[in-house]
Order: structure tokens, then C-alpha cells, then sequence
């Protein structure tokens, strides 16, 4: 639901110039029919012409209740949506998956082949002073409340998020959306108490006044068990 109502946000500008478009050809079918309708000698064509009136009020109407959705969705509750649960992923089966199918990380992990090192993790596209998140930090253990501090100051500000997903995956949740700019001060926070214990990404996403998101700063961190 909450990457439905963030796709709709996102294409706010298009929605309101459609409506725009919308409201201008029903309100000049309005008038023509009025005219229509004044000038009109024979019934039958008073009675079409009243008809294309009330069909183009009702057009304006609903596209006047479409625009006040679309305020009301961009303005409150997209930069109110709650963190959404991660579900659990299927644990690996070593007895129902044939080992030459499994990755080297997995054969690894059952003993198999010698467990690499791991690479100390690092933050991605971090910008100081502008997009970056300093706390946590990238590889921290987190776990409860959590706050996150950084900054999400650009020129032409509109308003910045945060958000998580599983580590390999593109499945972003929304944690909360803010709309006042911040610079080395905290952001926001995080409760990880309701998340599957595991490897996640969190980023901070600055978009600008024109709804253009700008290239976010990603941190790995880690959500470990209370």
C-alpha cells in the first residue's frame, strides 16, 4: 500500500496538469452548451443542450474531488506513512537443496567451503552536510529505538524521507517522510523492534521543490535480536 501511495505522489505534477487540461475542456463545453441553450427555438434542443451542461458540471466536479485526493495524499499521508513489517525469508533447507545449486556463501555457511572474509561495509552516495546520514553508522548493530542523525539540506529543499530494505533486495519500506531541511542534527527515528533480525539497507532521500529526488545516501546496518 505505501509504495502505491508514493508512485501516486510521485507523479503529483502530472496528475494536476491533467486535471488542469480536464477542467479547461469541460468548463468551455460548459459555456458552448449555455449558449447552446440560449439560442435554442425547439425543445429537443434545449433538452440536448442542458444535458451537455449538467454531463460537463459533473465532469468539473469529479475532477475538483481528484484534485483535492491528490492534495490530501501528497500532503498528509505520504510524509505520515508508518515503517511497514519485513517478512521473514524462508531459511534454507541444506537436505531439500541440491548442493551444486547453492551459492558459496550458503556452501560456506554449512561447512562446506571455508567462510570468506567479510568486507568491512561501507555508506553509499552520502553527500556531507547535504545527504548523509551519520548515525547509525555503516555496519552498526541496531536494535529498539533508534535515532538518526545526518543532514538533508539542498538548494531548492521540497522534502526528504528515509527507508529500509533487506539486504539483495530492492524492497523498500517507508519509515517517515519530513518536510522542514536539517543539517548535522537528527533526523528523524527508527523502531527496528517490530523487523526480523538480519542485514538491511537504510537511506535518506532528499527530493527537491519540484518533486525530483536526488540521489539518495545508503547505509548498511544490522538488526539484531533484543
Amino acid at each position: 500500500m505505501a509504495e502505491i501511495l508514493n508512485f501516486f505522489a510521485e507523479l503529483a505534477p502530472l496528475v494536476y496538469f491533467l486535471i488542469v487540461i480536464g477542467v479547461s475542456v469541460a468548463a468551455r463545453r460548459f459555456f458552448l452548451a449555455r449558449q447552446e441553450y440560449a439560442t435554442s427555438i425547439f425543445g429537443l434542443e434545449k433538452r440536448t443542450a442542458g444535458r451537455r451542461s449538467r454531463e460537463s458540471v459533473a465532469a468539473i466536479g469529479l475532477l475538483l474531488v481528484l484534485a483535492v485526493t491528490e492534495t490530501i495524499l501528497v500532503v498528509f499521508l505520504v510524509p505520515n506513512l508508518p515503517a511497514a513489517s519485513v517478512l521473514l525469508t524462508p531459511t534454507l533447507d541444506p537436505l531439500a537443496t541440491p548442493l551444486g545449486t547453492l551459492p558459496p556463501e550458503a556452501l560456506a555457511t554449512l561447512g562446506i567451503l571455508p567462510i570468506a572474509a567479510t568486507p568491512t561495509p561501507a555508506a553509499m552516495g552520502c553527500i556531507p552536510g547535504q545527504i548523509d546520514i551519520t548515525s547509525p553508522r555503516a555496519g552498526e548493530e541496531l536494535s529498539g529505538r533508534v535515532t538518526l542523525e545526518g543532514s538533508a539540506d539542498v538548494p531548492n529543499f521540497g522534502f526528504y524521507k528515509y527507508e529500509y530494505a533487506p539486504l539483495g533486495t530492492d524492497s523498500w519500506a517507508a519509515i517517515q517522510a519530513i518536510r522542514e531541511p536539517k543539517r548535522q542534527e537528527e533526523l528523524g527515528w527508527w523502531d527496528t523492534s517490530t523487523i526480523t533480525p538480519g542485514d538491511y539497507l537504510l537511506r535518506l532521500v532528499v527530493t527537491d521543490n519540484e518533486g525530483d529526488p536526488l540521489p539518495a545516501c545508503v547505509v548498511p546496518v544490522r538488526i539484531k535480536v533484543q
